[in-house]
């Protein structure tokens, strides 16, 4: 089986989704890119981005509880799965390893 990638958008958007847990929706991975990243997004693209995710097995979702805060709608909720997880590890080693090529980031 060939290996799965993802590009820098779903690898940002798989971390939050593992980052926020119980709160991984929609609306707050946006307001998380815009508030911690200084990246404005828009909501539509998240959107795609957690469904792209979820058809490569690397989230899963459910629907929420309807809370008078929105009106009585219901918001749905993602969490990593296993797949997820251990793709964010290879990311990380691979970043890591790469950082470690680059003189000027290296530890006196």
């Amino acid at each position: 089986m060939a290996r799965e990638y993802v590009g820098e958008f779903e690898e940002v958007v798989l971390t939050l989704v593992a980052a926020l847990q119980d709160d991984a929706y929609g609306a707050a991975i946006a307001e998380e890119l815009e508030t911690r990243l200084k990246r404005s997004v828009n909501l539509s693209a998240v959107h795609v981005t957690l469904y792209r995710l979820e058809d490569k097995g690397l989230i899963k979702s459910a629907m929420g509880g309807a809370t008078q805060q929105r009106g009585g709608r219901r918001k749905r909720i993602y969490t990593i799965t296993s797949a997820g997880l251990a793709m964010l590890k290879a990311l990380k080693e691979t970043r890591v390893e790469l950082w470690k090529l680059v003189p000027q980031l290296k530890m006196s």
